[in-house]
């Protein structure tokens, strides 16, 4: 089974490109669903069909979903949400804001981001294509599992031995509404769940995520955050979509600069996302609406190859902390070391290597600190940062 996952910044087609991919792996025999987590769905629009709730079959091998977060949250959120509606109705709310109030940012998504592991668990499915959010919502969601984690063994059983102590106390003292164990175990179900997740979707050999993307300054910045952050979490990129690319056909002088700057930002895009392979999409001359045009789309993007496999295994860096510092690690082999040059930016380590060059964005975490050492060995560069004002040794 493969699980594909599709994000990037809001409006470079990544639902397009998700749905073309889909229709791709159906026809090449693969039982595929296409799913989006996005609460703005338009996965029905690339497919001119309607799509709900439940998955629905659009052809041959091929289904859609675009997945219901109401019913996905009251599976996940259920008694969580109803305790914090009791508790903002005590304090006066009207029963329907404090309902409403009860709906936190991202919790939709998070529900909707369960359901994968759900459908890939069922084994109904060979495929699994999934329409992420933009780039900043899905990375804060992939986020979530590492926090949950650490509040569960931490902070969590603190909690629930310190209510079911003093619960007789305060139901005594006072009229307020005091969680139950049944509220506590659907929140540690909850909590595993996200869990669950996280482990399946950092399975190389069966999800990745690809970055979908437009040749425009803007765009490619967010995604070599995103590229960063994913690394940083352990989610494998294994290729990168560069969509929208102004066709060489075009003989119009109006479009020529528009023709050079695309030229311009395909280097970059080579510079800062190797050594993943990069997609290649022109920008087509009617919308790309209709299974007609997606096939069209899949086409122009992987031509004869299958885009169920796997197109680069492994990470293209990583960063660990060990006590106050911490290592970037970046595979370079069969170069040298005097071939290696490093030029540190504000917020980005860029690598040379004879007449190319890597552009790595930094996570935050790092920006602040000081390079303190490079060293090339075993073919990995590792690169160390820290406070060089305090005397680390280098």
């Amino acid at each position: 089974m493969r699980i594909i996952l599709y994000t990037g910044k809001g409006g470079v087609g990544k639902t397009s490109v998700a749905a073309a991919t889909a229709t791709r792996c159906a026809d090449l025999g693969h039982k595929t669903i296409v799913v989006s987590t996005d609460a703005a769905h338009s996965l029905a629009d690339s497919f001119d069909l309607p799509l709900g709730p439940e998955p629905t079959q659009i052809g041959d091998n091929l289904w859609g979903q675009e997945i219901d977060v109401l019913y996905q949250m009251e599976k996940y959120w259920g008694n969580v949400q109803r305790y914090m509606a009791t508790v903002l109705e005590w304090r006066g709310l009207n029963d329907i804001i404090a309902e409403e109030m009860t709906v936190f940012p991202g919790m939709e998504e998070i529900a909707s981001l369960l359901q994968i592991v759900h459908l890939h668990d069922d084994w109904d499915y060979e495929v699994i294509i999934v329409d992420c959010a933009p780039t900043g919502a899905t990375l804060q969601l992939l986020a979530m599992p590492e926090v949950a984690r650490w509040y569960l063994e931490k902070i969590f059983p603190i909690e629930k031995k310190t209510v079911q102590l003093t619960r007789p106390v305060l139901r005594a003292v006072v009229d307020l509404p005091i969680p139950d164990d049944e509220l506590f175990d659907a929140v540690e179900e909850l909590i595993l769940e996200l869990d669950r997740m996280k482990t399946l979707l950092t399975d190389p050999q069966k999800s990745s995520v690809r970055l979908v993307l437009n040749p425009e300054k803007m765009v490619i910045k967010e995604a070599q955050r995103a590229f960063t952050y994913l690394n940083l979490y352990g989610y494998v990129t294994d290729a990168v979509i560069s969509n929208r690319l102004m066709p060489g056909q075009v003989q119009d002088s109006y479009f020529a600069s528009w023709k050079e700057v695309h030229e311009k930002y395909s280097r970059m895009i080579e510079e800062a996302f190797s050594p993943l392979p990069i997609f290649k999409v022109p920008l087509f001359d009617q919308e790309v609406v209709g299974l007609d045009m997606l096939r069209r789309m899949a086409e122009s993007i992987y031509g004869e190859r299958d885009p169920a496999e796997v197109f680069f295994v492994g990470h293209t860096h990583t960063v660990e902390k060990k006590d106050n510092l911490y290592f970037l690690s970046i595979p370079l082999p069969f170069v040298r070391k005097e071939d290696i040059q490093l030029t540190r930016s504000a917020e980005e380590l860029i690598v040379h290597i004879g007449n190319k060059k890597r552009n790595i964005v930094l996570p935050r975490a790092l920006i602040p600190l000081d390079v303190l050492e490079a060293r090339h060995e075993e073919d990995t560069l590792v690169v160390k940062f820290g406070e060089a004002d305090k005397g680390v040794n280098k």
